[in-house]
């Protein structure tokens, strides 16, 4: 076999395509990976889940700080140091992207530091980053996992005013006074959270009726209400008129219930989403299909070209690093069976759909939502129990939100459920145990729950649900 012929290359080295290759190189594929970014690691490491949540841990401290007379503390802040919060970044970053990158290296792949495109179904040129010279690549099949980038909204005068990403907040050393945050998403709501703690006046401008869209109105309430408590402001159902600069600062022309506003801030920050990674690799030219700018496959992780996967944001129904693991881990074993004559036949099961924001408070969900459970006509029962009236919630102070549970009418299987509150996306995790297991609501309300903990408030909604059954 040729330095050039693989058995299986992945098109990208962040989480999904690093499980992929791991996958396949395990089942004895003859496996190279591709990536052309200037660091590797990929989005979650260097510049999403893991700096993001690095940050946020001085906010809560910050907000722990501000509430320490309730505890009888004298505590005060005297202000905060964004350069070291940003150090403390890096070295974390570095630490963990140095960790992936022996991974890419150790030798069980060949690693190419370039970006590829396609020239058919089964080569792809790379032109390295390098500048050196481009080469061609064949293998018996791909999986592509190249990711997502920052979605930019066609707003008049957004690109001519300039604004920050994610990427900016992530890595500055200093924060504006005044800052408008677009969009109602986790990433918007998770940064909003870390600038208000910083001492930045934070105003949130979202398109839809609520926050964090596609969860149950319930949950974006709450948070609606908590920032709005910590001196942000939120304005929902808005449409983005006009961006300008007007003496040095940032204009925002935006009209909602039919009155147009118009604020002025130092910066702003976009984050109205992602959407996928796929321009430049040339998918046309091996029939890959796109619905919009997303990968279309199977639940067999299959595009429309049989022999090519995909993993990740690139394809994904929900953009989380757990989903693309697994995406990733399917897609190189049934490339495996493929490649032996065996049909490919692991399928991937979205029943969980587990999701959490690091906002403060958190939120966290798991299976489907009261919307899906009708639009399905599947005959359920819900109960929700609020953290202001639990115990250990009240101890710590931290009282607003809930838990909620859904469950089959009939059978009591617990279908979906979601936790606005202290530490919602470490909670959600018992759900997602019982939810996996398929546990009915009376198996759940069986099992001890220590006290006092945040853990055992599940047990209240789940026994009011088995009152009902019964």
């Amino acid at each position: 076999m040729s330095e050039h012929k693989f058995d299986f290359v992945v098109i990208g080295g962040g989480s999904g395509g690093y499980a992929a290759a791991r996958t396949a190189h395990s089942a004895g594929l003859r496996v190279a990976v591709i990536d052309g970014a200037q660091e590797l690691g990929g989005l979650c490491i260097l510049r999403g889940c893991m700096p993001s949540k690095t940050l946020i841990e001085s906010a809560n401290r910050q907000l722990h700080i501000r509430h320490a007379a309730e505890f009888g503390l004298k505590a005060t802040s005297h202000g905060v140091d964004v350069r070291t919060i940003r150090d403390r970044k890096r070295t974390l970053i570095a630490d963990f992207a140095g960790y992936r990158q022996g991974q890419l290296e150790d030798g069980r792949f060949v690693l190419y530091r370039g970006h590829a495109r396609f020239l058919s179904p089964h080569t792809v040129e790379v032109v390295p980053r390098d500048g050196s010279a481009s080469f061609q690549i064949t293998s018996r099949s791909f999986c592509i996992a190249t990711g997502s980038e920052v979605f930019v909204p066609d707003v008049p005068g957004l690109a001519e005013t300039g604004y920050w990403t994610s990427d900016d907040v992530l890595d500055t050393d200093s924060l504006p006074k005044t800052i408008a945050v677009l969009g109602g998403g986790a990433i918007a709501l998770e940064m909003a959270h870390y600038l208000e703690a910083m001492g930045c006046a934070v105003t949130l401008i979202q398109r839809n009726s609520q926050l964090l869209t596609g969860l149950d109105r319930e949950c974006s309430d709450v948070v609606a209400k908590a920032y709005t408590e910590r001196g942000m402001s939120v304005h929902l159902g808005t449409h983005l008129n006009r961006i300008s600069t007007h003496e040095g600062r940032k204009r925002i022309e935006f009209t909602t219930d039919g009155h147009t506003h118009a604020i002025r801030v130092d910066q702003i920050l976009l984050a109205m989403g992602r959407q996928p990674e796929t321009r430049g690799l040339d998918l046309e030219k091996a029939q890959v299909a796109l619905h919009k700018a997303k990968i279309v496959v199977n639940d067999r992780m299959q595009t429309s070209q049989p022999h090519i996967f995909a993993a990740g944001d690139v394809c994904s129904p929900l953009d989380v690093v757990h989903l693309a693991i697994q995406q990733g881990e399917i897609a190189a074993r049934n490339a495996h069976s493929l490649l032996n004559n065996k049909a490919a036949n692991e399928t991937i099961d979205y029943r969980l759909q587990l999701f959490g924001v690091f906002s403060h408070p958190q939120v966290a969900c798991v299976g489907a939502t009261t919307e899906k459970l009708k639009k399905d006509d599947i005959p359920f029962l819900s109960a929700s129990y609020p953290f202001n009236d639990h115990g250990k919630s009240m101890v710590m102070g931290e009282t607003a939100g809930f838990v909620q549970i859904h469950a089959h009418a009939e059978t009591g299987e617990i279908l979906g459920a979601c936790v606005v509150g202290p530490e919602a996306t470490e909670l959600i995790h018992e759900v997602v145990i019982a939810m996996n297991f398929r546990a009915t609501v009376k198996q759940f309300m069986a099992i001890p729950h220590y006290h006092p903990t945040l853990s055992e408030v599940w047990t209240y909604p789940a026994e009011e649900i088995a009152d009902q059954l019964s």
